[in-house]
């Protein structure tokens, strides 16, 4: 009995003993299993590193351990984490954020698993209807046809006709004679009756219907026998369609099989592929299942159509040239313009719409002269003008050069299919209903209206006897999407369109419906995205696992997620080198305890992010006029310039849609001349009041190890320009390109100044190892010989931001851009970090600092979506600092956040809502945070009211 009780102390942790990973410094824990833990503690001071690199790596290369060497060479080996031992560890589930799927064919419908039941109960409880009249379809056998019969009123004279014919030309002789070889007397011609004896002459060039009269019967018993085999033979003449007329202008149609007696249209068997629309049998022949096709819009290829075309109206890759009137596309567009009377200095706009389809669509065959003078001599030739957009899609499949191919895709737009018209199917397919709906129309719902939908779902007892297995199945699952705070989203919605935070709490929602236990979840930050409103469903879906007898280690920083867990581990006490060690662990109360911690301080209120004492005032305002996009209701929207505006809302309101879509995407096009399309809005007022506009997103900073943050915010430029005028530089006659890593000269040739190699191993993962030649330094020695204070180049890209800021302390113009990095809470950085190993939040900062460094002209808007992303209470406190210091010199700051801090300090607040989905998308309350406070309808106000106090 002694012996159990001890097991089972011994399994009620995870003990981790000696972790290194990353910046941990020999950490050891005890985490409590089958409870809710959050790990907490600054942005890079190691919570990842213990929860990722640490217990997940462990917990999934023990499993592939587990595997025998042939399946590993598949899967790819893990590496063994850098700790000592970790014992209590279950098999590890990882739910992050980067995982998402980009597939442009996978959806939330896919993902989740609903939409494979979905095609499962349409293929065997759905109704067909002709995908041509609307009618419904039905197959009958030969013995329901005769039940069906043999119910009318008795007594009813009726005929049997065999439909041969359905509206084909021609004059069917050869036909009308077999019948008559065959026996029968008469025949229905267009709803006239003939007798086959006698000549009859069709016209062949007129649709003609033809139906074959079998028998003439009256409804009595003791018909059955006659009656079944007259059917049998009607349906071996027409195919498996049968008429049933019953003298007093009614006529009935039965099939054998899926096809329209109306339209002669046949359906196949329908199956659960015939809904896929990954699958050749259901996707749609033309867009192939995508629901969409890129296509060159006319918008990006004449993008101000203000100008005239002699003076560049046209700026698609191969008509930039028009302009210069010795090229061979002005000569097209000059012999177009003597053709149909027209002027190349007339601006765009105010061409006729025919003028404008002969330059876009062509001639339509019609040739014109065009006269053109080349090297090679001068002539006239005959063009059939093929039109601007025919011709620029012929050079984009002609051309075999990658980066063409790119330039021309930047003057494409998805635009949806005209065939499917974006619904992915075969039209056979959307002709099936349930519910009358079709399966496009169900998965376009919102989870909220589709939960409705379900719950008054009437199904036939047949119907429900199939399909109430499946609809059990739909209905939990699409009920756990609505506990994780998702109901406004459809399940059409393709997975690369969603944020970091949607895509992690669809995972979550899959899990719970899996059902698993025993098992340890390790999320990143699932609040990410989520209104405070939602958070409890949020936390009421991670206690549901949590009780189910799972371990769930959750790395958070939200302040409800901590005071809600069973337990916080808090890493630090500061980031990179300064972290890595363990400074509290216990429930919230006990870390309010602790000093050292400063987790601790803010939750108990000891340290607060202050509210600005007073609110600047805008000095101007920037208007968007009727923004329609996804789910905005035709709204005005002002946002205030020359302050710090928050656009708030509970998840799915709509904000993303005016601020990145509209707001952004105008901009850029406007004031960067980007080549983007703006979402659907009328126009924006007072755009003349900004210069540039620039979105500071959590996206790498580069994508290969070579960029780092001295290369992104240009200090590696100065410190190089430095290297190169020292003494011993000149002395060897070294320029500036001798310091860089990147280019033949200074660089370590051996491994090309990337400082490690890939080993690759066959079904070994691959392996990183530092160059023999340079071990790791990146240059070659002559270089490395060059001190500038005693330090090499390789020296300086190794100091963190608080070593080199020392370090240059007398050159000004690099210590103020790294002042800059220091300032946004990234002091334990080094300046040669590669990018790959940054995370969303660092990589923002870099970029935050990066425009910090710059000078400032007082006209610039910074639209950043949800910066606080990763970020510890101290580092929200810098973050809305740096923000404020960017509104400082006249510039305008445009933030989407749900982080209520931010909230707070905000000059303005825009609330969208009031709820997600079709049920948002207007603006429900505009001014400081103190007048939104006292919004009733606001729930942003609600919640930023405590936090005023």
């Amino acid at each position: 009995m002694r012996k159990n009780t001890l097991r089972n102390q011994e399994h009620k942790f995870i003990k981790i003993r000696g972790a290194n990973e990353n910046n941990l410094k020999n950490l050891s824990v005890d985490i409590p299993r089958n409870e809710f833990v959050v790990l907490t503690g600054l942005s890079g001071s190691g919570k990842s590193s213990l929860a990722f690199d640490t217990i997940y790596a462990e917990g999934q290369r023990r499993y592939m351990e587990s595997l025998s060497s042939y399946a590993r060479q598949f899967l790819g080996q893990m590496e063994k984490p850098d700790v000592e031992s970790i014992e209590g560890l279950s098999p590890a589930i990882s739910i992050d954020q980067k995982s998402t799927n980009r597939n442009p064919r996978s959806t939330v419908g896919t993902v989740t698993e609903i939409y494979d039941y979905f095609r499962l109960l349409y293929a065997r409880v759905g109704i067909p209807h002709c995908p041509k009249c609307k009618k419904e379809i039905k197959k009958q056998t030969v013995d329901q046809m005769v039940d069906q019969i043999m119910a009318l009123p008795e007594r009813t004279k009726f005929q049997l006709l065999a439909p041969v014919v359905r509206g084909r030309k021609g004059t069917h002789a050869k036909l009308l004679e077999q019948a008559r070889k065959s026996g029968y007397v008469r025949v229905l011609i267009d709803g006239n009756l003939y007798e086959l004896n006698e000549e009859i002459k069709l016209d062949k060039n007129i649709k003609h219907n033809i139906e074959i009269v079998v028998d003439r019967l009256i409804v009595k018993e003791g018909i059955e026998k006659r009656l079944t085999d007259s059917i049998e033979n009607v349906l071996h003449l027409a195919d498996g369609l049968m008429m049933v007329d019953t003298m007093d202008g009614n006529v009935i149609n039965f099939s054998q099989s899926f096809s329209c007696p109306d339209c002669g249209i046949s359906i196949d068997e329908i199956e659960p592929r015939s809904f896929s629309f990954n699958n050749p049998f259901g996707a749609c022949p033309d867009c192939l299942g995508l629901g969409y096709k890129m296509e060159f819009d006319v918008d990006l290829m004449i993008p101000d159509q203000s100008l005239s075309i002699a003076e560049g109206a046209i700026v698609v890759l191969g008509w930039q040239s028009c302009t210069d009137k010795g090229s061979f596309t002005r000569a097209i567009l000059d012999a177009l313009a003597e053709e149909y009377h027209f002027d190349l200095e007339t601006p765009f706009q105010d061409y006729s719409d025919e003028i404008k389809d002969v330059i876009l669509n062509g001639t339509g065959g019609k040739k014109v002269k065009v006269y053109y003078k080349g090297q090679r001599g001068e002539g006239i030739y005959d063009v059939a003008f093929e039109g601007l957009i025919k011709n620029v899609e012929r050079r984009y499949r002609e051309t075999g050069s990658e980066s063409s191919k790119q330039e021309y895709e930047s003057f494409m737009q998805i635009t949806p299919c005209k065939t499917c018209k974006g619904q992915r199917l075969k039209k056979e397919a959307l002709a099936v209903t349930v519910g009358e709906k079709n399966i496009s129309e169900v998965t376009a719902l919102s989870i909220r209206n589709l939960q409705e939908f379900l719950e008054n779902l009437k199904l036939t007892e047949t119907q429900q006897l199939v399909g109430n297995q499946v609809l059990k199945e739909i209905r939990a699952r699409v009920g756990f999407l609505v506990s994780v705070g998702l109901e406004y989203l459809t399940l059409s919605r393709a997975t690369g369109t969603l944020s970091g935070g949607e895509a992690q709490r669809i995972r979550l929602a899959t899990q719970i419906g899996s059902g698993l236990v025993g098992v340890a979840y390790i999320l990143d930050e699932p609040s990410i995205g989520l209104h405070q409103r939602d958070n409890d469903r949020l936390l009421s879906a991670l206690k549901h696992l949590r009780d189910l007898g799972n371990t769930l280690i959750v790395v958070e920083h939200d302040e409800d997620t901590m005071r809600e867990a069973d337990c916080i581990v808090d890493i630090g006490p500061g980031a990179g080198e300064h972290g890595g060690e363990l400074v509290a662990i216990g429930t919230a109360e006990e870390i309010m305890q602790c000093p050292e911690s400063i987790t601790g301080k803010y939750l108990s209120g000891e340290l607060k992010i202050p509210v600005p004492k007073e609110r600047k005032q805008p000095t101007g305002f920037l208007t968007v006029r009727g923004a329609e996009e996804n789910n905005l209701k035709n709204i005005d929207v002002n946002f205030p310039l020359g302050v710090m505006t928050c656009v708030t809302g509970v998840s799915g309101s709509g904000k993303s849609s005016l601020v990145n879509e509209i707001l952004y995407k105008s901009l850029a096009k406007k004031l960067n001349r980007a080549r983007v399309v703006a979402g659907k809005h009328k126009c924006i007022e007072g755009v003349e009041q900004l210069d540039k506009v620039i979105a500071i997103d959590q996206s790498p900073i580069g994508r290969t190890p070579r960029s780092n943050p001295a290369t992104y915010t240009g200090v590696f430029d100065q410190i190089r320009d430095l290297f190169a005028a020292t003494a011993d530089a000149k002395a060897r006659g070294y320029k500036k390109g001798r310091f860089s890593f990147n280019v033949k000269g200074g660089r370590c040739e051996a491994c090309s100044g990337d400082g490690i190699l890939k080993i690759e191993m066959h079904f070994l993962p691959d392996v990183y190892v530092p160059c023999e030649v340079c071990h790791g330094k990146r240059y070659n020695r002559e270089t490395l010989e060059v001190k500038y204070k005693g330090k090499s180049i390789y020296d300086v890209l190794n100091m963190t931001v608080e070593e080199a800021l020392e370090f240059f302390e007398h050159v000004p113009s690099i210590k103020r851009k790294i002042q800059t990095l220091y300032d946004v809470g990234l002091s334990y950085i080094r300046l040669g970090q590669p990018s790959t190993e940054l995370s969303g939040g660092e990589a923002q900062r870099i970029k935050l600092a990066s425009e910090l460094s710059k000078r400032s002209t007082g006209k610039t808007i910074y639209i950043l979506d949800e910066p606080t992303t990763g970020l510890h209470f101290a580092d929200v406190h810098k973050l809305i600092e740096i923000l404020q210091r960017l509104c400082e010199g006249g510039n305008t700051v445009v933030v989407i956040e749900h982080n209520l801090d931010v909230i707070k300090t905000a000059d303005y607040l825009i609330d969208i809502g009031p709820e997600g989905g079709d049920n948002g998308g207007t603006v429900v309350a505009f001014g400081t945070p103190e007048e939104v406070a006292a919004n009733p309808v606001s729930y942003t106000g609600q919640y930023v009211s405590k936090y005023l106090k």
